[in-house]
C-alpha cells in the first residue's frame, strides 16, 4: 500500500510540472502587439530608443521548460516592455540563457508612438461657440 502511495504521488507531481511546463505565463499587452520583432536585425533608419532586459523562470523544480516558449514569454516581455519606452521595434541583443535575455528597443515606423505624459491629462480647449460640444481625453487603461 505504501508503494502504491509513492507511486500515485510522483504520478500526480509529474503531471503539475507538466501542466506548468506548458503553460504560457506572459500575455502580450494591447500596446504591445504593435511592436515589431527585427529578426533579421534590420534597424536601418531607426532611432535608438532604449534597452530592455527580460526574464522568465526556465525551469520548475527538475523539468527545464521548452526552449522555444521560453524564448517566446523573453519576446512577448521586451514587446511589453517596448510598448512602455514607448518604442515600436526590437531586436534581440543577446540569446537567452538562464531565462534571461536583453533587447535593444527603436522607432523605426513614421506613425507616433503613444507616449503617456502630462500632455495626456490636459482638458481640450473650451469651445469659443455656444451651441458646440466641448470634448475630454479619456484617461487611458
Amino acid at each position: 500500500m505504501h508503494t502504491t502511495r509513492k507511486i500515485a504521488f510522483a504520478a500526480l507531481g509529474a503531471a503539475t510540472l507538466t501542466q506548468f511546463a506548458a503553460c504560457t505565463w506572459v500575455k502580450p499587452t494591447i500596446s504591445a502587439e504593435s511592436v515589431r520583432v527585427a529578426y533579421d536585425g534590420n534597424v536601418g533608419g531607426c532611432k535608438p530608443a532604449g534597452d530592455i532586459s527580460v526574464s522568465v523562470a526556465d525551469k520548475v523544480a527538475f523539468y527545464h521548460r521548452p526552449d522555444l516558449k521560453v524564448r517566446d514569454e523573453l519576446e512577448t516581455l521586451a514587446r511589453n516592455q517596448a510598448a512602455e519606452i514607448p518604442a515600436d521595434t526590437i531586436k534581440a541583443s543577446s540569446e537567452p540563457k538562464d531565462g534571461a535575455q536583453t533587447y535593444l528597443a527603436y522607432v523605426c515606423g513614421t506613425a507616433r508612438v503613444h507616449q503617456r505624459d502630462a500632455a495626456d491629462h490636459r482638458p481640450a480647449p473650451a469651445s469659443q461657440n455656444n451651441g458646440d460640444v466641448q470634448t475630454f481625453p479619456v484617461k487611458d487603461h
